[in-house]
């Protein structure tokens, strides 16, 4: 098989074989899926086009559709995400298609984008609807054969919603980010600690006694505070939602607007999926070297473009930190290019997690094909007894057991005659 790519370096591979095996052992429950795919076959002949940041965690779910049957391709989600070793080694050992490298220019990711459409997939799998936005804009030739779609992040989700609510998404989508499995562990406890990795790993920078913001408090930006928390942070949450702002304070965090906030931190963080969250108010009143870094799915979070029109200087002091010198003297420090700090400077969420969540992506895509043309357009959960599948699955290989109810019990919640 003579397999087309655009990645660094073939000779990779071997670095990135040993790594997609180590992750492999902290992902049970992908494995278990991958077994009964390479048993059953049930994506036989699917073309899957892939838009995931190219992770050792990606590699196994790529190994798993590929086990199951589907001609895959795989492209990145973000410009800094790609881990190098891994994308040579699915080409050269599971002759899978990558178009991904780590640092690539714009020009050369939409580049991607479009070889991964070139596929001509009957079903995408995004992690930001880029290639459902792609099919939309570019290929709309593709619609009539497409299955569907399935949505790793919540940003991608909140395109996906957008698109719907115009009438414009013409096939089904699997919301993964909303099963209780991704998003309850994924953007908690992933996001959480590769957040807090990323920045560790770009300043070296100790994050006890100082002031530590994060902006949002939903799944990933609780997960951060938690986490910042943990080390000893003193953490304030920004919030526009008056629900997930008290919530924020009965967790025992201050909560602020930002431009409040910003006067006090030495770190913010955003992981909103919103636009400008740090703008030029709160570049205007940060305390000199204060570090700014995003964990949301696209660089708009901070309003870059204003902060370099407010600087006279820009140096690098270190590998992923951009350091901008203001007009009076300030200095603020932008961490991996405003992109996601967890995959530009770090490796992303620890495998545990995300077995779960690739298992929801397999799962989906499996779902998908069964109710070819029974689902209505639109984005939908995946159901819920899958998610209860995931979880049990992820608890047999944890060693974990749990009750179950008896006979008794399933008559008195399904009685409505039995009172006081």
């Amino acid at each position: 098989m003579t397999v087309s790519y655009d990645i660094k370096d073939i000779n990779l591979a071997e670095q990135g074989r040993k790594r997609i095996e180590w992750a492999e052992k902290e992902m049970p429950v992908l494995r278990l899926i991958r077994e009964r795919f390479a048993r059953e076959r049930p994506l036989a002949g699917l073309r899957i086009s892939a838009c995931l940041h190219v992770t050792t965690e990606t590699a196994n779910l790529m190994r798993t559709l590929a086990a199951g049957g589907a001609d895959v391709v795989l492209v990145a989600s973000n410009p800094l995400s790609t881990q190098d070793d891994v994308a040579a080694a699915l080409v050269a050992y599971e002759e899978i298609p990558v178009f991904a490298i780590k640092g690539e220019s714009n020009d050369v990711y939409y580049r991607h984008i479009r070889a991964a459409l070139d596929h001509n997939p009957q079903l995408t799998m995004d992690d930001g609807a880029d290639l459902v936005t792609g099919v939309l804009k570019d290929r709309p030739d593709l619609i009539p054969h497409m299955v569907g779609s399935t949505e790793e992040t919540t940003t991608g989700v909140i395109r996906l919603k957008a698109m719907a609510r115009e009438g414009v998404l013409p096939f089904p989508v699997i919301a993964v980010n909303d099963s209780d499995t991704k998003h309850m562990f994924d953007n908690r406890y992933g996001t959480g600690q590769s957040t807090l990795d990323g920045i560790i790993r770009a300043t070296n920078i100790l994050l006890a006694g100082k002031t530590f913001v994060v902006a949002g408090y939903g799944w990933c930006s609780r997960g951060i505070a938690e986490r910042a928390r943990g080390l000893g942070a003193n953490v304030i949450v920004t919030e526009i939602d008056p629900v997930k702002a008290l919530e924020a304070v009965m967790d025992g965090f201050r909560v602020m607007p930002m431009e409040e906030a910003a006067r006090q931190a030495d770190f913010i963080v955003t992981a909103t999926g919103n636009k400008h969250v740090i703008d030029s108010n709160a570049f205007a009143v940060m305390k000199d070297g204060c570090v700014i870094a995003n964990s949301g799915h696209f660089n708009v979070e901070i309003n870059i473009p204003a902060l370099e029109a407010m600087s006279v200087e820009k140096r690098q002091p270190r590998a992923f930190v951009e350091q901008y010198i203001l007009r009076d003297g300030r200095a603020i420090n932008l961490l991996g290019e405003g992109r996601l700090i967890n995959l530009a400077s770090a490796e992303g969420h620890p495998s545990a997690v995300m077995d779960m969540s690739f298992a929801n992506q397999a799962l989906a895509s499996e779902f998908l094909l069964r109710n070819r043309g029974k689902l209505p357009v639109g984005v939908h959960a995946l159901p819920k007894e899958l998610d209860r599948e995931i979880a049990s699955l992820k608890l047999a290989a944890m060693g974990i057991r749990i009750d179950t109810l008896t006979p008794e019990q399933e008559a008195y919640l399904n009685s409505w005659q039995e009172g006081t």
